[in-house]
């Protein structure tokens, strides 16, 4: 089956803006050539490079219309030795949206994602999930990572992960009170769920027709409904792993003062 990875780019960095160019590929850090010069290093390459290395055999970046310097940085993908599509965002209403434009084309496939704007240092972080994927013979497997305190668990979906069995009960949006202090920030999926997610959306969006006002959807809202629906969820937690958002105003400034220079 074949591995494509998810790239959405469809927002508009209004937390750090404004930016010289889109804040996926604001440079950060530097890539060596294979003749040993260096050249900078742009934030959602390290994400592509880990796509990579879990697997993947191409990718779709879901842009945005105005955020043409991402295909005109990247190109046919070449610098990455992957192919790289790109498709432009159409619905604003939430990240599964922006998800599900590229499912005429991956609907058949096991779906990687992540975000441009995270960085973290496990390499394996996809090789992995994939591999349990395969294993567990479930739908989804999420890459769980450590939530410090209540403040960063307000600004991320936080899980209730038995550690024995390796499953997600519930997932928990951008709460303040909650004493969950596991997050999940990457994922990979069967076709179940990217049908899953197609269906739940035109189910929204004919609710919006009468509701227009409804809230943003968050791709947490879908990955729990798939849990009340019965779909099989599960987690691999790296535990000792940290990470940087540089889509916030704190961590952006961390990382143009050196945070990452044991990293990169």
């Amino acid at each position: 089956m074949q591995i494509s990875g998810i790239i959405p780019a469809g927002g508009s960095a209004t937390r750090i803006s404004p930016l010289p160019c889109s804040k996926e590929i604001i440079p950060m850090g530097f890539r060596q050539l294979p003749n040993g010069k260096k050249k900078p290093k742009v934030v959602s390459h390290y994400l592509l490079e880990k796509y990579k290395q879990g697997g993947a055999d191409r990718t779709f970046f879901i842009v945005k219309p105005g955020k043409w310097d991402i295909p005109q940085y990247y190109q046919s993908g070449l610098m990455l030795d992957m192919p790289l599509a790109y498709l432009t965002m159409d619905l604003p209403y939430g990240v599964p949206y922006t998800i599900d434009q590229a499912y005429p084309f991956v609907k058949d496939d096991i779906i990687m994602l992540g975000f441009p704007d995270i960085i973290f240092q496990e390499k394996t972080v996809y090789q992995q999930k994939i591999e349990a994927l395969k294993n567990w013979g479930t739908d989804v497997v999420l890459g769980l990572f450590p939530v410090a305190d209540a403040a960063q668990a307000a600004k991320c979906d936080v899980v209730d992960w038995d550690e024995n069995k390796n499953e997600i009960n519930e997932i928990v949006i951008k709460s303040k009170v909650t004493p969950l202090r596991k997050c999940w920030l990457t994922a990979v999926w069967s076709p179940t769920f990217t049908a899953f997610m197609h269906q739940f959306l035109q189910k929204d969006l004919n609710a919006r027709k009468t509701e227009p006002n409804l809230p943003e959807l968050f791709l947490g809202n879908v990955l729990q409904a798939a849990l009340k629906a019965g779909l099989n969820i599960r987690g691999i937690y790296f535990e000792k792993e940290a990470y940087i958002d540089i889509g916030t105003p704190d961590d952006f400034i961390k990382a143009q003062q050196g945070y990452l220079t044991d990293w990169l």
